[in-house]
């Protein structure tokens, strides 16, 4: 682990890089803890330093505004700096940022992403060869940014001066651990018990609940190939190789998926896809080529027939229906735009 220490000389000063849309429960987790060690400690053994991506504050997903301390660009002398987004991180771009993170990797900061972050981290070419991880809802955009990027499933992870992690509790899982690591594993228990969060998640636990509760069967087989199914959403395997990794023929495979889901194997696996495909175009502003690619279809003209007969509608006309909306922007920020302009003579 690599992630620095507390040499008592001075609080470990840690910035939070927020960017529009951010998710605020992340960034509770991850902020409190470090107020809980401060407080059950009697001294200030953390600094937390915000700093919003774009102006004086940055508005989060359910928006909650949070005012800049500190500024992008501003000398500080941050030990560890985090990056937390939310809603549709690719399309989040600033040359500025991204100067100033690559400048803070060259001066020995720890850098870190929380929720989306990683996926920001990532577009800046800081996560190459790294070991990360992402929210689950994110795991499609980073391996498209990132493929040199080594994606774990974990809830967070480690990597030398790299931290990311899954966002929600798992950031409280995530500062637990670098407050062990400064203050040993005892006064990190009482951090946790501070927020009544008695069982710390190992980095490696899982982000969601088991196969078996999202797909409602405890079948061997059916959880063998649906777990493939997920692990292959932009590559994805044949009939032959999901049966040879179920440890069955493709016939009864294909046996299994009618009686339990009403469809064959491979219709099922296109399914999962086009709904992985719906939410990304709800929820980000990716091309449509782009979005069928990481959803595994051959061309944007194919992805295009499979979606409109899933939904009866085409991805443009989809995509067409939220014009208006400025993708990855929440809500609060579009109307506090709106009155700022007004506002200006």
């Amino acid at each position: 682990m690599d992630i620095g220490s507390d040499d008592h000389a001075r609080p470990y000063r840690i910035g939070f890089l927020l960017l529009d849309g951010f998710a605020l429960f992340s960034y509770a987790a991850a902020v409190e803890p470090l107020r809980a060690a401060n407080l059950l400690s009697g001294r200030a053994l953390y600094e937390v330093v915000e700093l919003p991506a774009d102006g004086a504050g940055a508005i989060s997903s359910s928006g909650a505004l949070v005012r800049a301390s500190a500024h992008v660009g501003e000398r500080v002398d941050f030990d560890l700096v985090l990056v937390v987004a939310g809603g549709d991180p690719t399309a989040y771009v600033s040359r500025r940022v991204t100067r100033w993170l690559r400048h803070l990797d060259r001066r020995g900061v720890v850098l870190g992403g929380v929720s989306g972050g990683p996926v920001v981290l990532a577009r800046a070419g800081l996560m190459d060869g790294r070991r990360t991880t992402v929210h689950w809802e994110h795991r499609a955009l980073l391996a498209e940014v990132a493929p040199h990027a080594r994606l774990d499933h974990a809830r967070y992870v480690i990597d030398g001066n790299r931290l990311t992690s899954a966002g929600g509790t798992a950031a409280l899982d995530l500062m637990r651990a670098i407050i062990a690591a400064h203050h040993g594993r005892a006064f990190s228990r009482s951090v946790g018990d501070w927020f009544l969060h008695t069982d710390e998640s190992p980095s490696a636990a899982p982000q969601r609940s088991g196969l078996a509760q999202r797909w409602g069967t405890t079948n061997a087989v059916l959880l063998a190939a649906l777990g493939a199914m997920e692990d292959h959403v932009g590559d994805p395997l044949s009939l032959e190789q999901l049966a040879a990794l179920a440890g069955v023929g493709a016939r009864q495979l294909n046996r299994l998926f009618a009686t339990r889901f009403g469809a064959s194997a491979v219709a099922r696996y296109r399914t999962l896809r086009l709904d992985k495909a719906h939410e990304l175009l709800e929820r980000t502003s990716m091309p449509i080529a782009e979005v069928a690619r990481v959803t595994g279809f051959a061309n944007a003209a194919h992805f295009s027939r499979r979606f409109r007969a899933a939904f009866g509608v085409s991805p443009s006309a989809m995509r067409a229906s939220g014009a208006g909306d400025r993708q990855g922007v929440p809500p609060a920020r579009r109307a506090l735009d709106l009155w700022t302009t007004a506002a200006v003579p």
